[in-house]
């Protein structure tokens, strides 16, 4: 046998060896161009409209059809159509929605709403909270029309929310929330550390648009840069 056929495998062995692993990073959940991988229940609805998705009417849910997800971090690039417009990103939905009151008393509505109006009392309903359930960190929101960008990080029974790169909301299972209060707001207990997500339109009156829509899963070997 010739030397250079002894060393082909060889080489070839090596040359698999040294490839890197495949890198897993963010997942687009919406394509720009219309609603495959999503769908709609109440009334309402969403359109996509040059490039984003689009609220109307409500209150009605878009959900993502690619299942529960479990440790990740979303991330959703959204503006308001006026000053402040309705509208909130729901997670850690059990099972699949069927209609849009499920999710808001089985899941958690990461609000977005940051009304200047607000009280005290009603900051636990603005933007980065988890619907009537937690108090603001900070309040980085910005009115429309600027765009703003919403991270969710969810690991095991801790959720956090940056928005803007600012952490809003750092809670974990179990830790006190304020009474219920309103048949609106969301029935108290835990959630399950796994579930589906989806956007809120809230109704006639709140036009919010959505450009991105991401997910990327944790305890891969790229992951985002932990936030502080």
């Amino acid at each position: 046998m010739r030397k250079t056929q002894m060393l082909a495998p060889l080489i070839l062995l090596c040359a698999t060896a040294l490839a890197p692993a495949k890198q897993l990073g963010w997942k687009q959940l919406f394509d720009g161009k219309d609603l495959s991988g999503w769908k709609h229940v109440g009334p309402g609805s969403f359109i996509v409209e040059h490039g984003l998705l689009k609220s109307q009417g409500g209150m009605g849910l878009l959900y993502s059809t690619v299942g529960p997800l479990a440790d990740c971090e979303i991330k959703v690039v959204y503006k308001m159509q006026d000053e402040n417009d309705n509208s909130g990103v729901f997670i850690r939905i059990p099972s699949e929605p069927t209609e849009p009151w499920m999710p808001v008393n089985k899941g958690y509505e990461v609000q977005i709403d940051n009304h200047p109006e607000l009280s005290q009392e009603d900051e636990y309903h603005i933007t980065g909270t988890l619907y009537s359930l937690t108090h603001p960190l900070a309040k980085p929101g910005k009115p429309g029309p600027e765009w703003n960008t919403m991270v969710i990080r969810i690991e095991g029974p801790r959720t956090q929310v940056f928005v803007n790169d600012v952490k809003v909301t750092d809670y974990i299972e179990g830790q006190p929330v304020p009474e219920k209060k309103a048949s609106y707001e969301p029935d108290r207990g835990a959630r399950p550390d796994k579930g589906w997500i989806g956007l809120q339109n809230h109704s006639d009156k709140d036009i919010v648009y959505f450009k991105t829509v991401e997910v990327l899963e944790l305890g891969t070997e790229q992951q985002e840069v932990v936030y502080r």
